[in-house]
């Protein structure tokens, strides 16, 4: 049986988060079809995901690429799609 302490860090993870949103999601259709899942929540997680990398690494994309275990062209491309190329330090 799991400790009340694991449990209780389970629940911080952004695994048990996500799963939760998406558990949320799903009720509050009320009986409304779900389309396009994967590219909503891809798009709803990347974006803040990026944003704070880049914070994190104060704009530094040689840095935040290797954070983010992409390469820097991909980050690139990934920053202009969502409007975030604001060109701070390569």
């Amino acid at each position: 049986m799991e400790s009340k302490q694991q449990n209780k860090e389970d629940r911080k993870s952004l695994k048990y988060q996500v799963g939760l949103a998406l558990r949320r999601y799903f009720k509050e259709l009320d009986g409304n079809k779900a389309t396009n899942v994967f590219e909503m929540v891809i798009k709803e997680v990347e974006k803040p995901m990026l944003e704070e990398v880049m914070k994190f690494c104060d704009g530094n994309k040689s840095q935040a690429s290797k954070i983010l275990g992409i390469n820097r062209v991909t980050l690139r491309t990934k920053l202009k799609q969502y409007n975030l190329d604001n060109g701070k330090k390569s």
